[in-house]
Protein backbone atom coordinates (compact mmCIF):
# COMPACT_ATOMS: atom_id res chain seq x y z
CA UNK A 1 0.00 0.00 0.00
CA UNK A 2 2.73 2.40 0.98
CA UNK A 3 4.07 2.02 -2.96
CA UNK A 4 0.92 2.67 -4.08
CA UNK A 5 0.84 5.90 -2.14
CA UNK A 6 4.12 6.71 -3.18
CA UNK A 7 3.42 6.37 -6.54
CA UNK A 8 0.37 8.61 -6.39
CA UNK A 9 2.07 11.38 -4.49
CA UNK A 10 4.95 11.56 -6.55
CA UNK A 11 2.64 11.73 -9.41
CA UNK A 12 0.59 14.26 -8.20
CA UNK A 13 3.03 16.48 -7.26
CA UNK A 14 4.78 16.20 -10.91
CA UNK A 15 1.67 18.06 -12.21
CA UNK A 16 0.91 20.60 -9.72
CA UNK A 17 4.68 21.65 -10.23
CA UNK A 18 4.40 21.81 -13.49
CA UNK A 19 1.27 23.91 -13.40
CA UNK A 20 2.89 26.22 -10.78
CA UNK A 21 5.76 26.92 -13.40
CA UNK A 22 3.16 27.31 -15.65
CA UNK A 23 1.27 29.94 -14.01
CA UNK A 24 4.51 31.99 -13.99
CA UNK A 25 6.23 30.74 -17.02
CA UNK A 26 3.90 29.91 -19.73
CA UNK A 27 7.21 29.04 -21.66
CA UNK A 28 8.65 26.98 -19.08
CA UNK A 29 5.48 25.18 -18.15
CA UNK A 30 4.97 24.47 -21.15
CA UNK A 31 8.51 22.75 -21.95
CA UNK A 32 8.08 20.52 -18.90
CA UNK A 33 4.65 19.62 -20.06
CA UNK A 34 5.76 18.66 -23.55
CA UNK A 35 8.73 16.40 -22.17
CA UNK A 36 6.95 12.80 -21.65
CA UNK A 37 7.11 12.86 -18.20
CA UNK A 38 3.71 11.22 -17.60
CA UNK A 39 4.96 8.41 -19.84
CA UNK A 40 8.52 8.20 -18.19
CA UNK A 41 6.77 7.70 -14.77
CA UNK A 42 4.54 5.39 -16.04
CA UNK A 43 7.18 3.55 -18.05
CA UNK A 44 9.02 3.78 -14.74
CA UNK A 45 5.72 2.29 -12.25
CA UNK A 46 5.23 -0.40 -15.06
CA UNK A 47 8.63 -1.82 -15.39
CA UNK A 48 9.32 -1.77 -11.23
CA UNK A 49 5.76 -3.50 -11.01
CA UNK A 50 6.41 -5.95 -13.60
CA UNK A 51 10.33 -6.05 -13.74
CA UNK A 52 9.84 -6.55 -17.79
CA UNK A 53 11.63 -4.26 -20.22
CA UNK A 54 9.12 -6.06 -23.04
CA UNK A 55 6.53 -4.68 -21.74
CA UNK A 56 7.57 -1.18 -21.34
CA UNK A 57 8.94 -1.43 -24.83
CA UNK A 58 5.40 -2.49 -26.35
CA UNK A 59 4.03 0.12 -24.11
CA UNK A 60 6.25 2.77 -26.09
CA UNK A 61 5.83 1.72 -29.59
CA UNK A 62 2.17 2.06 -28.84
CA UNK A 63 2.78 5.46 -27.63
CA UNK A 64 4.65 6.42 -31.11
CA UNK A 65 1.69 5.59 -33.07
CA UNK A 66 -0.31 7.97 -30.49
CA UNK A 67 1.41 11.27 -30.53
CA UNK A 68 -0.20 12.48 -33.83
CA UNK A 69 -3.89 12.17 -32.79
CA UNK A 70 -2.79 13.57 -29.43
CA UNK A 71 -1.65 17.23 -31.25
CA UNK A 72 -5.96 17.41 -32.06
CA UNK A 73 -6.38 18.80 -28.37
CA UNK A 74 -3.83 21.34 -28.98
CA UNK A 75 -4.39 22.53 -32.06
CA UNK A 76 -8.51 22.32 -31.76
CA UNK A 77 -8.43 23.87 -28.26
CA UNK A 78 -6.44 27.43 -28.78
CA UNK A 79 -7.99 27.46 -32.20
CA UNK A 80 -11.77 27.45 -30.91
CA UNK A 81 -10.84 29.30 -27.76
CA UNK A 82 -9.45 32.40 -30.35
CA UNK A 83 -13.02 31.86 -32.02
CA UNK A 84 -14.55 32.86 -28.91
CA UNK A 85 -15.73 29.76 -26.88
CA UNK A 86 -15.69 29.52 -23.74
CA UNK A 87 -12.75 27.26 -21.67
CA UNK A 88 -15.17 24.35 -20.69
CA UNK A 89 -16.65 24.51 -24.26
CA UNK A 90 -13.66 24.52 -25.89
CA UNK A 91 -11.87 21.65 -23.49
CA UNK A 92 -14.82 19.41 -24.15
CA UNK A 93 -14.91 19.89 -28.18
CA UNK A 94 -11.25 19.21 -27.81
CA UNK A 95 -11.38 15.94 -25.83
CA UNK A 96 -14.30 14.94 -27.95
CA UNK A 97 -12.03 15.66 -31.00
CA UNK A 98 -8.61 13.99 -29.97
CA UNK A 99 -11.06 10.94 -28.73
CA UNK A 100 -12.27 10.39 -32.45
CA UNK A 101 -8.73 10.87 -33.56
CA UNK A 102 -7.31 8.46 -31.45
CA UNK A 103 -10.27 6.00 -32.50
CA UNK A 104 -9.53 6.51 -36.41
CA UNK A 105 -5.65 6.22 -36.21
CA UNK A 106 -6.55 2.93 -34.32
CA UNK A 107 -8.94 1.95 -36.95
CA UNK A 108 -6.60 3.07 -39.63
CA UNK A 109 -3.57 1.24 -38.30
CA UNK A 110 -5.94 -2.13 -38.18
CA UNK A 111 -6.68 -2.00 -41.98
CA UNK A 112 -3.03 -2.33 -42.47
CA UNK A 113 -2.49 -4.64 -39.89
CA UNK A 114 -1.19 -2.54 -37.00
CA UNK A 115 -2.66 -3.91 -33.96
CA UNK A 116 -2.60 -1.41 -31.08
Amino acid sequence: MAYYITKLIITSLLIVVISEIGKRSSLAGALLAAIPLVSILAMTWMYIDTDSSSSVVEFSRRIVWLIAPSMTLFLVFPFLIHKGFGFYISMAVSITMTIIAYYSVIFILGKFGIKL
